[in-house]
Protein backbone atom coordinates (compact mmCIF):
# COMPACT_ATOMS: atom_id res chain seq x y z
CA UNK A 1 0.00 0.00 0.00
CA UNK A 2 1.02 3.35 -1.13
CA UNK A 3 1.20 5.95 2.30
CA UNK A 4 2.27 9.15 2.90
CA UNK A 5 5.69 7.63 3.82
CA UNK A 6 6.23 5.41 0.98
CA UNK A 7 5.75 9.04 -1.35
CA UNK A 8 7.97 11.44 0.92
CA UNK A 9 10.47 8.30 0.86
CA UNK A 10 9.93 8.41 -3.17
CA UNK A 11 10.18 12.39 -4.02
CA UNK A 12 13.50 12.20 -1.38
CA UNK A 13 14.89 9.81 -3.23
CA UNK A 14 13.62 11.22 -6.63
CA UNK A 15 15.37 14.48 -5.77
CA UNK A 16 18.50 12.40 -4.51
CA UNK A 17 19.13 10.96 -7.97
CA UNK A 18 18.38 14.44 -9.83
CA UNK A 19 20.41 15.97 -7.87
CA UNK A 20 23.11 13.30 -8.54
CA UNK A 21 22.24 13.13 -12.43
CA UNK A 22 22.82 17.22 -12.00
CA UNK A 23 26.47 16.26 -10.92
CA UNK A 24 26.45 16.52 -7.17
CA UNK A 25 28.63 13.88 -5.50
CA UNK A 26 27.29 10.81 -3.72
CA UNK A 27 23.98 12.37 -3.07
CA UNK A 28 22.52 10.13 -6.66
CA UNK A 29 23.64 6.57 -4.39
CA UNK A 30 21.46 7.77 -2.16
CA UNK A 31 18.50 7.24 -3.85
CA UNK A 32 17.83 3.11 -3.09
CA UNK A 33 19.18 3.34 0.39
CA UNK A 34 16.38 5.72 0.87
CA UNK A 35 13.48 3.74 -1.02
CA UNK A 36 15.01 0.41 0.60
CA UNK A 37 13.20 2.37 4.21
CA UNK A 38 10.14 1.45 3.28
CA UNK A 39 10.41 -1.30 0.60
CA UNK A 40 13.02 -3.99 0.03
CA UNK A 41 16.16 -3.04 -2.32
CA UNK A 42 15.34 -5.05 -5.06
CA UNK A 43 11.93 -3.45 -5.16
CA UNK A 44 13.21 -0.22 -4.62
CA UNK A 45 16.29 -0.31 -7.71
CA UNK A 46 13.63 -1.73 -10.10
CA UNK A 47 11.35 0.96 -8.93
CA UNK A 48 13.74 3.82 -9.30
CA UNK A 49 15.32 2.73 -12.49
CA UNK A 50 13.00 4.50 -14.68
CA UNK A 51 13.23 7.66 -12.37
CA UNK A 52 17.04 7.44 -13.15
CA UNK A 53 16.43 7.48 -17.17
CA UNK A 54 13.88 10.33 -16.79
CA UNK A 55 16.27 12.35 -14.83
CA UNK A 56 18.96 11.11 -17.32
CA UNK A 57 17.06 12.91 -20.50
CA UNK A 58 17.02 16.28 -18.74
CA UNK A 59 20.77 15.59 -17.35
CA UNK A 60 21.95 15.10 -20.82
CA UNK A 61 20.06 18.19 -21.92
CA UNK A 62 22.17 20.44 -18.80
CA UNK A 63 25.49 19.09 -20.07
CA UNK A 64 24.82 18.69 -23.95
CA UNK A 65 27.61 20.72 -24.57
CA UNK A 66 30.32 19.61 -21.57
CA UNK A 67 31.42 16.24 -22.13
CA UNK A 68 34.82 13.99 -23.19
CA UNK A 69 33.82 11.87 -26.05
CA UNK A 70 36.73 10.18 -26.35
CA UNK A 71 36.22 8.94 -22.28
CA UNK A 72 32.81 8.21 -23.51
CA UNK A 73 33.74 6.16 -26.53
CA UNK A 74 36.23 3.99 -24.43
CA UNK A 75 33.97 2.87 -21.58
CA UNK A 76 30.45 2.86 -23.13
CA UNK A 77 31.40 -0.17 -25.43
CA UNK A 78 32.92 -1.79 -22.20
CA UNK A 79 30.13 -1.34 -20.13
CA UNK A 80 27.34 -2.65 -22.56
CA UNK A 81 29.07 -5.97 -22.44
CA UNK A 82 29.58 -5.71 -18.68
CA UNK A 83 26.23 -5.15 -18.56
CA UNK A 84 25.28 -8.41 -20.73
CA UNK A 85 27.68 -10.59 -18.39
CA UNK A 86 25.71 -9.66 -15.29
CA UNK A 87 22.20 -10.49 -17.53
CA UNK A 88 23.94 -14.09 -18.38
CA UNK A 89 25.39 -14.79 -14.88
CA UNK A 90 22.41 -12.99 -12.70
CA UNK A 91 21.58 -16.11 -11.23
CA UNK A 92 24.98 -17.53 -10.55
CA UNK A 93 26.79 -14.42 -9.10
CA UNK A 94 26.31 -13.59 -5.42
CA UNK A 95 25.33 -10.07 -5.49
CA UNK A 96 27.32 -9.36 -1.85
CA UNK A 97 30.56 -10.41 -3.42
CA UNK A 98 30.52 -8.10 -5.75
CA UNK A 99 29.34 -5.45 -3.39
CA UNK A 100 32.65 -6.74 -1.96
CA UNK A 101 35.16 -6.28 -4.61
CA UNK A 102 34.07 -2.82 -5.86
CA UNK A 103 33.89 -1.65 -2.10
CA UNK A 104 37.55 -2.52 -1.76
CA UNK A 105 38.74 -1.18 -4.96
CA UNK A 106 37.11 2.28 -4.32
CA UNK A 107 38.91 2.01 -0.90
CA UNK A 108 41.91 2.01 -1.80
CA UNK A 109 42.25 4.09 -5.00
CA UNK A 110 40.17 6.67 -2.96
CA UNK A 111 43.05 6.42 0.36
CA UNK A 112 45.73 6.64 -2.57
CA UNK A 113 44.05 9.87 -3.98
CA UNK A 114 43.92 11.18 -0.36
CA UNK A 115 47.01 10.20 1.04
CA UNK A 116 50.02 9.61 -1.59
CA UNK A 117 48.61 12.51 -4.42
CA UNK A 118 46.84 15.79 -5.09
CA UNK A 119 42.94 14.92 -6.18
CA UNK A 120 43.30 17.43 -9.18
CA UNK A 121 46.11 16.25 -11.74
CA UNK A 122 47.48 17.15 -15.47
CA UNK A 123 45.19 16.81 -18.63
CA UNK A 124 45.81 13.24 -20.15
CA UNK A 125 45.03 11.13 -22.67
CA UNK A 126 42.21 8.33 -21.83
CA UNK A 127 43.90 5.23 -22.08
CA UNK A 128 41.94 2.50 -24.25
CA UNK A 129 42.75 -0.96 -22.26
CA UNK A 130 42.04 0.22 -18.93
CA UNK A 131 39.07 2.09 -20.21
CA UNK A 132 37.77 -1.05 -21.58
CA UNK A 133 38.35 -2.61 -18.08
CA UNK A 134 36.84 -0.38 -15.73
CA UNK A 135 33.82 0.51 -18.37
CA UNK A 136 33.38 -3.70 -18.48
CA UNK A 137 33.27 -3.49 -14.42
CA UNK A 138 30.90 -0.34 -14.15
CA UNK A 139 28.57 -1.93 -16.18
CA UNK A 140 28.55 -5.13 -14.47
CA UNK A 141 28.48 -3.74 -10.50
CA UNK A 142 25.46 -0.95 -12.09
CA UNK A 143 23.47 -3.95 -13.03
CA UNK A 144 24.00 -6.41 -10.05
CA UNK A 145 24.08 -3.56 -7.65
CA UNK A 146 23.66 -0.49 -8.18
CA UNK A 147 27.21 0.61 -7.68
CA UNK A 148 28.80 1.50 -10.92
CA UNK A 149 30.50 5.32 -9.63
CA UNK A 150 33.59 3.99 -7.75
CA UNK A 151 35.02 1.97 -10.63
CA UNK A 152 33.80 4.57 -12.86
CA UNK A 153 35.66 6.94 -10.93
CA UNK A 154 38.78 4.54 -10.83
CA UNK A 155 39.59 5.68 -14.31
CA UNK A 156 38.20 8.83 -14.86
CA UNK A 157 39.22 10.81 -11.44
CA UNK A 158 42.73 10.25 -12.86
CA UNK A 159 42.32 12.15 -16.04
CA UNK A 160 41.99 15.54 -14.95
CA UNK A 161 38.93 16.79 -16.23
CA UNK A 162 37.62 19.87 -15.59
CA UNK A 163 34.47 19.17 -12.64
CA UNK A 164 31.81 20.28 -15.71
CA UNK A 165 32.70 17.88 -18.33
CA UNK A 166 33.85 16.05 -15.74
CA UNK A 167 30.34 15.90 -14.06
CA UNK A 168 28.87 16.03 -18.19
CA UNK A 169 31.11 12.95 -18.87
CA UNK A 170 29.55 11.49 -15.73
CA UNK A 171 25.86 11.76 -16.62
CA UNK A 172 25.94 11.13 -19.99
CA UNK A 173 27.76 7.49 -19.70
CA UNK A 174 25.66 6.66 -16.48
CA UNK A 175 22.51 7.44 -19.20
CA UNK A 176 23.90 5.42 -21.40
CA UNK A 177 24.28 2.70 -18.86
CA UNK A 178 20.64 3.38 -17.36
CA UNK A 179 18.84 2.83 -20.80
CA UNK A 180 20.68 -0.32 -21.91
CA UNK A 181 19.62 -1.70 -18.56
CA UNK A 182 15.95 -1.22 -19.27
CA UNK A 183 15.65 -4.03 -21.49
CA UNK A 184 17.47 -7.00 -18.90
CA UNK A 185 15.53 -6.02 -16.08
CA UNK A 186 12.04 -6.01 -17.95
CA UNK A 187 13.23 -9.69 -19.00
CA UNK A 188 13.96 -10.20 -15.25
CA UNK A 189 10.84 -8.80 -14.05
CA UNK A 190 12.31 -5.93 -12.25
CA UNK A 191 9.94 -3.50 -14.33
CA UNK A 192 6.52 -3.09 -14.15
CA UNK A 193 3.75 -1.13 -15.58
CA UNK A 194 3.27 0.34 -11.75
CA UNK A 195 6.46 1.15 -11.74
CA UNK A 196 6.17 3.53 -14.36
CA UNK A 197 3.28 5.14 -12.97
CA UNK A 198 5.15 5.94 -9.87
CA UNK A 199 8.03 7.31 -12.01
CA UNK A 200 6.02 9.52 -13.94
CA UNK A 201 4.96 11.27 -10.63
CA UNK A 202 8.58 11.01 -9.67
CA UNK A 203 9.81 12.98 -12.60
CA UNK A 204 8.52 16.46 -11.51
CA UNK A 205 10.93 16.59 -8.27
CA UNK A 206 13.40 14.58 -10.46
CA UNK A 207 13.45 16.83 -13.30
CA UNK A 208 13.58 19.97 -10.92
CA UNK A 209 16.55 18.39 -9.00
CA UNK A 210 18.71 18.18 -11.83
CA UNK A 211 18.85 21.70 -12.32
CA UNK A 212 19.78 22.66 -9.02
CA UNK A 213 22.45 20.21 -9.07
CA UNK A 214 23.56 21.47 -12.44
CA UNK A 215 23.88 25.26 -10.70
CA UNK A 216 25.72 23.86 -7.53
CA UNK A 217 28.18 22.10 -9.86
CA UNK A 218 29.21 25.20 -11.39
CA UNK A 219 29.17 27.57 -8.49
CA UNK A 220 31.43 25.31 -6.34
CA UNK A 221 35.12 25.44 -6.74
CA UNK A 222 36.61 23.13 -8.90
CA UNK A 223 39.30 21.91 -6.16
CA UNK A 224 36.23 21.77 -3.30
CA UNK A 225 34.68 19.22 -6.25
CA UNK A 226 36.53 17.19 -6.71
CA UNK A 227 37.70 16.30 -2.79
CA UNK A 228 33.98 16.15 -2.36
CA UNK A 229 33.69 13.46 -5.19
CA UNK A 230 37.19 11.64 -3.70
CA UNK A 231 35.29 11.18 0.15
CA UNK A 232 32.05 10.52 -1.60
CA UNK A 233 33.76 7.50 -3.14
CA UNK A 234 35.64 6.86 -0.39
CA UNK A 235 32.49 6.79 2.07
CA UNK A 236 30.39 4.92 -0.46
CA UNK A 237 32.98 2.24 -0.91
CA UNK A 238 33.29 1.70 2.88
CA UNK A 239 29.41 1.40 3.08
CA UNK A 240 29.57 -1.38 -0.14
CA UNK A 241 32.46 -3.24 2.01
CA UNK A 242 29.86 -3.57 4.80
CA UNK A 243 27.43 -4.39 3.11
CA UNK A 244 28.70 -7.10 1.33
CA UNK A 245 30.91 -8.16 3.92
CA UNK A 246 27.65 -8.33 6.12
CA UNK A 247 25.84 -10.69 3.04
CA UNK A 248 28.05 -13.21 2.72
CA UNK A 249 28.37 -13.78 6.34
Amino acid sequence: METVGYWVAAVVAASLVGMGKGGVPVVGMLGVPVMALVMSPVLAAGLLLPVYVVSDVFGLYAYRHAFDRRVLAIVLPGAVFGIGVGWATASIVPEAAVTLLVGGIGVVFALNLLVRKPVLTDPRLPEVAPGLFWGALTGFTSFVSHAGAPPYQVYTLPLGLSKTVFAGTSTIAFAVINAVKLVPYYALGQLNFGNLKVAAVLAIPAAIAVFAGVRLVKRMPERLFFRLVTWALLLISVKLVWDGASGLL
